[in-house]
């Protein structure tokens, strides 16, 4: 048998001819891809390395996977178009469709992976731990919806009813939701947390639930230290719903009492006491300046009632009740000072002598 006859021997249609030059075709394909990947792209990362951005590194990194299997997609197809097969044409292009979407969803899966120090950027404003959290589920969230259209993608390129799937992943959500909904509303409320910042780690709030210092922010709670050293995680749903009040925003703390002194003070007895409160007030390193009245205001049941309205420069609890101690120990001094006497409730009864 001659050269001419076995090149032109038929298997199943196809001359042996028309197969070897086909494969050469896939092969010329696979080596272009190998040198692609190991020549050109190599000299691409050098020169990238060379400058000041990592933009370029990256998308290097991303591109050169799809791309070597691209090249070897395109020798598969242009084989094919050589060896004609009418009978296969259909399931083959549907073959390279499917593949060509799985390669662009691929390089859109690697940019989201590749590129997440972009939300580490965005959220950093959150803090530290906190930026991490949001980062990853963004993240994973991103590389889910990927997944799932790349699928229907090929689905749609097969003609299988995208819309049919569709409606039943909605009734499983649906359903899902419904399962899932206080997870979801925690979901929303950390997104309201992180939106709205009503507090971050380290300060003093009050809720209707509880109060105490925040010590930690999560996606599905937030847990705080209260004064007894309990720590209680709320969900943030409920946090996010509720009133608080943040005692570290403060720009200082109140005081607001009475003094009750006994109804034998005199009068200059009374001017000296509020002269040297005041004066004492004004000299206090750790009370606020801008906002000092102290005033005797009313008589009282029992007493010789002084109005006393100022506030603490510090904010913090501990240090608030220090600052109190010391200035009502001073007031103390002040009224023995001047021989004067604080009052207490009390009530004079008069017995009225009946006759014989």
């Amino acid at each position: 048998m001659s050269l001419n006859e076995i090149l032109e021997y038929n298997i199943m249609g196809i001359s042996i001819m028309d197969l070897g030059i086909a494969l050469c075709i896939f092969v010329f394909a696979m080596i272009v891809s190998n040198f692609i990947s190991k020549s050109v792209v190599n000299i691409l990362k050098k020169l990238s390395s060379k400058t000041k951005t990592k933009i370029d590194d990256e998308l290097i990194s991303i591109l050169e996977s799809p791309l070597r299997v691209s090249i070897v997609l395109l020798g598969f197809y242009l084989a094919k178009e050589w060896l004609k097969l009418e009978k296969l044409d259909t399931f083959l292009n549907n073959i390279i469709k499917s593949v060509v979407t799985i390669i662009i969803f691929w390089i859109i899966y690697k940019i989201v992976d590749k590129f997440a120090y972009i939300f580490d950027r965005f959220f950093s404003k959150f803090g530290k731990e906190l930026s991490e959290d949001i980062e990853n589920f963004t993240v994973k969230t991103l590389k889910i919806l990927v997944v799932i259209i790349g699928i229907m993608s090929v689905l749609q390129g097969w003609g299988i009813n995208v819309s049919a799937f569709v409606a039943s992943l909605g009734l499983v959500g649906m359903a899902f939701a419904l399962a899932a909904k206080d997870t979801a509303a925690n979901l929303f409320g950390s997104l309201v947390i992180f939106t709205d910042r009503p507090f971050k780690v380290g300060e003093w709030i009050q809720t209707p639930n509880v109060e105490g210092t925040v010590e930690e922010i999560g996606i599905r709670s937030t847990r705080v230290r209260t004064f007894s050293q309990a720590l209680v995680s709320v969900p943030n749903a409920v946090i996010a719903n509720s009133s608080i009040t943040n005692w570290s925003k403060m720009p200082k703390r109140r005081i607001k009492m009475r003094l009750g002194l006994t109804y034998d003070t005199t009068r200059e007895q009374m001017k000296n006491i509020l002269n040297d409160l005041r004066q004492m007030l004004q000299n206090h390193p750790d009370i606020h300046k801008d906002t000092i009245m102290i005033r005797f205001d009313e008589f009282g049941d029992s007493a010789l009632s002084i109005f006393c309205y100022f506030f603490t420069v510090t904010t913090n609890w501990g240090e608030f009740l220090r600052v109190r101690e010391d200035i009502n120990l001073k007031i103390m001094e002040i009224v023995e000072k001047h021989n004067a006497s604080f009052a207490f409730p009390s009530q004079s009864l008069y017995i009225e002598s009946m006759p014989d």
